[in-house]
């Protein structure tokens, strides 16, 4: 590669595209509602938050010098991510509150970068992380989970035009923002039926002797607020 069409990649990675039409931001919201409340389809795309859900918990326990040892992804949208070190303090308790609070934080990242009109930026980030990820991926499924994944949005940003990438990345965010607050209503209800004893939540209120409910709360939160804050942003076109 010469530094000609280096300059050229680079500029292209952080320059800026024209935002898209009202209408293209309101179309993606219509789809991605459609995908996140029939339950059909949200049993298929779920998995595309578990992704993000897993990959919360092991972004965390690396930055909070933990050893990350596997990420494994389940058809049945489950995911366990395995890191070594103390079973107790500010590491472990910031690994186990990520897993919810991954998919609309991701969202409400996603939002600031096209609100910014870095639309290229986003689809490079994304892939860059999805394939950090599939190197810690530990079974099939996982494995071909991610690498769709990541061969989705590395041809989006590689072969597609502009209007196309717009497309695109506004679903993703969009799904991201309102997928990331189903997963917490789902958890409550199943803890509400007696299930769900090992979640996020009740290994949080182990670690802090603070209720499952407060982290049940804090899940809410992050993502109500999320999706609030980044819905505004998107929609400010």
């Amino acid at each position: 590669m010469d530094s000609t069409t280096a300059t050229t990649l680079w500029d292209e990675l952080v320059g800026t595209q024209p935002d898209p039409d009202l209408w293209v931001v309101l179309a993606t919201l219509a789809a991605a509602l459609a995908v996140v409340v029939p339950h059909g389809l949200w049993r298929l795309a779920r998995n595309a938050v578990t992704i993000a859900h897993e990959g919360g918990h092991g972004l965390i326990a690396l930055l909070t010098g933990r050893t990350l040892t596997g990420i494994r992804l389940h058809s049945d949208t489950s995911g366990l991510t395995v890191s070594r070190g103390k079973p107790y303090g500010i590491g472990m308790i910031l690994t186990a509150a990520a897993g919810y609070t991954a998919p609309p934080l991701l969202g409400l990242g996603g939002a600031a970068l096209l609100a910014t009109g870095h639309i290229t930026l986003l689809l490079w980030v994304a892939t860059a992380l999805l394939l950090a990820m599939l190197v810690m991926i530990r079974n099939a499924y996982g494995v071909l989970t991610v690498f769709l994944a990541g061969g989705a949005f590395l041809l989006v940003s590689w072969l597609a035009g502009p209007q196309v990438q717009a497309v695109f990345a506004y679903l993703v965010v969009w799904f991201l923002l309102l997928g990331g607050v189903r997963p917490a209503f789902e958890l409550q209800a199943k803890r509400r039926r007696g299930g769900a004893g090992d979640s996020d939540a009740d290994q949080l209120a182990r670690l802090t002797h603070a209720p499952a409910g407060v982290w049940l709360f804090l899940f809410h939160a992050v993502s109500l607020s999320s999706l609030i804050g980044g819905g505004r942003w998107l929609l400010e076109v």
